[in-house]
Formats: structure tokens, sequence, C-alpha cells
């Protein structure tokens, strides 16, 4: 698994998947591997009291599930990012603070994004807990443990270097027009220029994919590397901490293979569930900025 583009096509029609699947088919030769089917949930945390500040706390939480995982996204208004914690340690070392620095880091940071196995774990828990309806409840009008929004449509691979996911957004009312994600395979992790986390390689492969129609309403799903470094909050420097592990019990014996000359495996490389990560991140995203969920 590789380095992965999100595209929205807000006013897909109805055929899209169609339209997609056949320019895939006779222009790219490609090959069916699969249906793409992604279910996303949104919940918010509900206080009780008088207090004015209450509603600047609630905490919202969003759910996708793909594959055997459900990535969970909570929002914590009231904990500091990252990276705003790392700039107050580094003022506080050169003796530059200029307000009571605590060095020690916080419980959490102000995004959290955990990975949650089995399917519907998640829930489980909550209800056993017994938080549903009282401390949480479900937003955008998704009722019991069904999805709010789903995602389903194919994935087709196009050569050995390319996987190509897409599919028609539903909500209850209707589709609400299409993601299509392209992969490439080759490479998992890539940082792109200026950190904007957009890709002319995928951004010219995915146009070549999806067909052309007058007014299409197509645009890039992309987030930034400083800000998927707030979202990992943290998993960087357990690699850091791993790997000066491994180095120390690195056993040294072969003398004609050495680790030296083998990339590291990062816990931010986009393999596996990781690549699932990033790719739920991306998702839950785009369509909470149009307010889908």
């Amino acid at each position: 698994m590789g380095f992965t583009g999100l595209v929205r096509w807000t006013n897909a029609p109805s055929t899209g998947v169609e339209l997609i699947r056949h320019n895939i088919t006779v222009n790219h030769q490609g090959i069916l591997r699969g249906r793409w089917q992604v279910g996303l949930s949104s919940w918010r945390s509900r206080f009780t009291g008088e207090s004015s500040d209450m509603r600047s706390l609630e905490r919202p939480l969003y759910t996708v599930t793909m594959n055997e995982n459900t990535f969970v996204m909570l929002e914590d208004p009231g904990a500091p990012n990252r990276g705003d914690f790392l700039k107050m340690k580094a003022a506080h070392e050169q003796g530059q603070a200029v307000q009571p620095f605590v060095p020690q880091p916080p419980p959490h940071y102000h995004y959290t994004l955990v990975t949650v196995s089995p399917l519907g774990a998640l829930e489980q828990l909550m209800s056993h807990l017994g938080v549903v309806g009282k401390r949480w409840v479900r937003t955008g009008g998704g009722q019991g443990s069904g999805h709010h929004l789903s995602v389903d449509g194919l994935i087709y691979s196009i050569g050995n270097d390319w996987l190509v996911r897409f599919g028609h957004v539903m909500l209850a009312g209707g589709s609400k027009g299409m993601l299509i994600e392209a992969e490439y395979l080759p490479l998992p992790d890539l940082h792109t220029e200026g950190g904007e986390g957009r890709s002319e390689l995928l951004s010219d492969f995915l146009a070549s994919v999806i067909p052309l129609l007058p007014d299409s309403e197509i645009w890039t799903v992309a987030v930034s590397d400083e800000m998927w470094a707030e979202v990992l909050a943290g998993l960087e420097e357990e690699d850091v901490e791993e790997e000066a592990e491994n180095k120390a019990d690195e056993d040294n014996d072969d003398i004609f293979i050495s680790s030296d000359f083998l990339p590291a495996a990062r816990k931010t490389d986009w393999l596996g569930v990781n690549r699932d990560k990033r790719s739920a991140y991306l998702i839950q995203g785009a369509l909470k900025g149009e307010a889908l969920i």
C-alpha cells in the first residue's frame, strides 16, 4: 500500500460510477478488484449546566469505517495543539517563555485519531458504558448503530502501480456527488513540495481517470504535512525512540547484510492501517467541510 490522493466530485451524475468504470476499463485496461464501501457517523458530547461557555466545550467525534477497522477522530477544543505545545516548550528551554509552562506533554492534544477493531466495537463500548444519549448524541440524522453517511463504489487496479477507488456519497436523501481516490503503490510516503499535501503526480493521474463533463465541480482534498503531524500527535516521536531502541539491540553477526542500508519502517508510512488512517481523515475532512457530517 502506498501514497494516496483524494478528489471530491460534488456534482457527479447518478451514472458517475459507471462513467469512471468505463473510462478505466477502456482507456487504462483496468481490472476490477472489488467493492469500495465506507461508512461515516458523527457524534457530539452533551454537557449539562447553565454555564454560557458549555457549548464551546462540546467535543465533536467522527467515525469512519472501512475494511475491518473504524477510525475515530475526536476534537477537544480545551486541549492544546501539538505545534503550539512544542513552540512553548522550545521557548521555555531557551528561557524566553512569556507564561508559566509545564514541560510534561498533556494527556492528549487537540486532535486524537485512534483505530478501533473489530467493526462496531466503539459503539458497543459506548453502549455498554451507558454514555449514548447521556454524554454523547448522534448528529446529522443518524440513528441506532447505522451509519449516517456512506460511500459505495468500486476498486480497480491499473497495471502494477495504481489502485483507484471511486464511489457515490450516499445520504438518506440520495447521492451527494462522488469521492475518487488514487493510490500509487510504489511509494509508502511522499513529502510534497511546500508541505501542502498535494501531489502533481496524483493530480495528473486522477485527471486522466475522471471523464470530462461540462460544468463539473471537482476539487482536490489534501492535508498539509503540518496538519497531519498535529493529527498524529506524537507518532513520529515514538518512531525515533523505537528506532533508537532497535539500533541498540541489533545483532551484527551477519557481515553480508546490514540494516543500515535498509529503510526504516515508520508509523507515519502509508502502509496497511496507516494508509487507511490517512484516507479516513481526508474523507471525513472533505465531507465535514461540506456539513454533510
